[in-house]
């Protein structure tokens, strides 16, 4: 997480409402987050954690999905595949780094903001409805699908 760290890490899990989905999949959260993650879920709960170059060798379906995005290089393919693995009524929760901060690895210029997130979004029928502070750097934005 270069050197940032959790934001009250003891309420984290409860803000993200994780430990209530049955199947979670963790796309390039870093090891910190991952591990908190996994200790807040039930033991018998499914968590899978992956590399966005591994995700489409991940054939399953979760209910929710949480992917760590800082650069928008590559981030249109990444994000289209974490929902081709929602199941129906799935939570996705993307992180991104906040735009006028000193600190993530991604130059400002560079990252991936909101407006791209609801854009790419749109088209899937997902709006975006909370977002949690995971770091002093970084935001964690859900989107889940509309109602029709």
């Amino acid at each position: 997480m270069s050197g940032d760290a959790l934001k009250n890490p003891g309420e984290l899990p409860g803000r993200l409402r994780l430990s209530e989905a049955g199947r979670l999949l963790l796309v390039d959260a870093p090891p910190a987050l991952a591990d908190l993650l996994v200790a807040s879920r039930p033991k018998d709960a499914d968590t899978v954690s992956v590399e966005s170059e591994a995700l489409s060798g991940v054939k399953e379906t979760f209910d929710a999905v949480l992917l760590w995005r800082e650069d928008r290089v590559g981030s249109r393919s990444v994000l289209e595949s974490a929902v081709r693995r929602l199941e129906q009524g799935a939570v996705l929760w993307t992180v991104l780094a906040k735009k006028k901060v000193r600190g993530p690895k991604t130059p400002a210029a560079h990252r991936l903001e909101l407006t791209d997130l609801v854009k790419g979004l749109e088209k899937h029928g997902m709006s975006q409805d909370r977002e949690v502070q995971v770091t002093s750097w970084h935001v964690a934005y859900r989107f889940v699908r509309r109602e029709a």
